[in-house]
């Protein structure tokens, strides 16, 4: 049984989202590069040392839904049933990522994001994490005797496959396709156990 959240809980994060919905209106108005911090928390009503309680950086104010991303992904391999194969499950989680990612109401921040280089760097180093993450996550699973680098190798084919399939013509096309790939990929290193 899970608790709900208390009263502290629900004000930290209506204020974080609140924060994040007040920046990225900002940077769609005005540009990236054009709003400073302070804009923010002024904008947002709250102090710079608030907003930095939130968000570590500017950067991270773009990417607010980011801890989500990498925990549905760790969820997905470590959530999954007993006896469910692990590149299914992490299809099916990449799958939902593309499909939210490829909104039409997502097409303006990504293009926010492909305009700035400062997000795209910092998209790079979030993938990069959420990598390793994933990568930890697939190794601790005792039913899965891979090396670490077959870990993590399978870890950053399920990122980049999330990007690939976002800059798709036909998303949901790219990821099948990707898929086939890793789970021949994944095959190979694990022939006889649950893939």
């Amino acid at each position: 049984m899970t608790v709900p959240p208390g009263r502290r809980e629900r004000k930290k994060a209506a204020t974080r989202q609140k924060i994040a919905d007040t920046a990225l209106r900002l940077f769609l108005e005005r540009g990236y590069d054009a709003v400073g911090i302070r804009d923010v928390a002024a904008e947002a009503d709250v102090a710079v040392t608030t907003l930095f309680s939130h968000f570590a950086s500017k950067e991270a104010l773009v990417f607010e839904q980011d801890d989500d991303f990498e925990q549905r992904l760790t969820q997905a391999a470590t959530g999954r049933a007993p006896h469910e194969p692990l590149i299914p499950a992490l299809r099916r989680e990449i799958q939902a990522l593309v499909r939210h990612c490829t909104a039409d109401s997502a097409a303006p921040i990504w293009r926010l994001i492909d305009e700035s280089p400062a997000l795209r760097e910092y998209e790079e180093s979030m993938r990069l994490r959420h990598a390793e993450s994933l990568a930890t996550a697939i190794a601790a699973d005792p039913g899965l005797s891979q090396t670490t680098t077959a870990c993590r190798a399978i870890a950053r084919f399920v990122i980049d496959a999330y990007s690939l399939a976002r800059e798709a013509a036909d998303p949901q096309a790219a990821v099948d396709e990707i898929f086939r790939m890793i789970e021949a990929a994944w095959a190979v290193t694990c022939p006889t156990g649950r893939a």
